[in-house]
């Protein structure tokens, strides 16, 4: 897409092993990665609106519908369809480093990611060159210009509540606020006190007004120390979830559609834990139309959960680790019925049309392309099967 006009929780010492059914399991082998992050369990009570390009069809996405499955996913031109498409987690570390510096660096992208009306990634890195890294085994961080980068694949929200937006510390944080206010694109998730981090950006396309909102349960450093506070920089907490809800549902009752992008779940898991099951219907609940989100370096299930449609895993997207199965990856993209999202066609289903994901492997440059026919069809393959352990419905209710 081109440019848009436009609480503290304690860390909880627990880990829970998620279980995944045996129809969703593929050839995984255990891999190393950024290691050590965990979700931890939780009580039961617990831009624009003009055309966008037309997307590339070869290889034609997975496409599920409500009456049928299809191989296109509808034009980002039709004036009764919002297009959003969302991507895993992104950061410029390493080999990938030289790209920040480029604001074409991943223009690649644009018939992907970017063919959608809205696009939406994880940006899993703090914004500075300065600080000191705190305590933990993996630190993520580019310059301000990476911004102009990520906006030039078509992006055009991102979220930082994650666990690496402040791997630099407090000086960190602050070049990264600062970045924030100059960004070409609107960031979500993390902020000069709880008010900003909690604060959805408001996009228009179509007609419509969707809020985006970011926020991370991953219990480790960054939740436990760097959580936003009322007069405390940080990230979006949902540990517990009650801030976000509560944002949720306001933003629910003003705008057209509300998008909940998470981090959540376990590493190297291809099943949901608990906790992010339970978070999902509480948002579900509160108003959320579109529930996505990552960390497991992982692809995951997804699916429609009442009037929501919720992507637990989107695994990783611009990164580092290039071999299976940290390589698997893609772009979700959903088709909205406006007239429903305006409420003027609203029968108390979801918005959400169809669900489209576009398979692609991460390349050893570290940018994700789409691979081949055969590779299309096992990897397509795996993201269905991925659903089978996630209690989502196949189709919209």
């Amino acid at each position: 897409m081109r440019p848009l006009a436009a609480v503290t929780a304690a860390a909880l010492a627990v880990t829970l092993t998620a279980s995944c059914s045996a129809g969703a399991r593929d050839e995984d082998a255990t891999a190393s990665g950024e290691g050590g992050t965990t979700s931890a369990t939780a009580s039961a009570t617990s831009s624009s609106s003009s055309t966008a390009s037309t997307p590339s069809t070869t290889p034609a996405p997975s496409t599920t519908s409500g009456t049928a499955s299809t191989t296109a996913t509808a034009a980002p031109s039709d004036p009764g369809t919002l297009t959003m498409a969302f991507a895993g987690d992104v950061h410029f570390e390493e080999y990938l480093a030289p790209l920040a510096s480029r604001p074409d660096g991943l223009a690649e992208l644009q018939d992907s990611l970017g063919a959608a009306d809205l696009a939406m990634v994880n940006l899993e890195t703090a914004i500075t060159t300065r600080g000191t890294k705190i305590g933990k085994e993996f630190h993520f961080r580019a310059p301000a210009s990476a911004l102009r980068t990520v906006q030039g694949a078509g992006v055009d929200v991102v979220s930082m509540a994650n666990n690496h937006g402040v791997d630099y510390g407090p000086v960190g944080l602050k070049d990264t606020l600062a970045a924030k206010k100059d960004s070409p694109i609107p960031i979500v998730g993390i902020g000069a006190d709880e008010d900003e981090a909690y604060a959805p950006a408001i996009l228009s396309a179509k007609g419509l007004e969707v809020a985006v909102f970011g926020a991370s349960e991953v219990f480790e450093m960054t939740l436990s120390r760097y959580s936003a506070g009322p007069e405390k920089g940080g990230i979006a907490s949902a540990a517990p979830v009650t801030r976000l809800r509560k944002a949720v549902s306001a933003a629910s009752k003003k705008y057209d559609v509300v998008v909940v992008f998470l981090h959540w779940g376990l590493d190297y898991q291809k099943c949901p834990d608990p906790l992010s099951a339970e978070t999902a219907q509480v948002l579900e609940e509160a108003g959320a139309d579109v529930i996505v989100g990552g960390h497991s370096h992982r692809v995951n299930g997804a699916g429609w959960l009442g009037k929501s449609y919720v992507a637990y895993g989107l695994g990783n997207f611009v990164w580092w680790r290039s071999k299976e199965p940290d390589s698997r990856s893609g772009v979700l993209t959903l088709s909205l019925d406006v007239e429903k999202a305006r409420g003027t066609g609203s029968d108390g289903h979801s918005v959400v049309r169809t669900a489209a994901w576009t398979p692609m492997l991460i390349g050893t440059d570290g940018i994700p392309r789409r691979p081949g026919a055969a590779d299309t069809k096992r990897l397509t393959g795996l993201w269905e099967q991925a659903g089978a352990c996630t209690g989502l419905e196949a189709a919209p209710s």
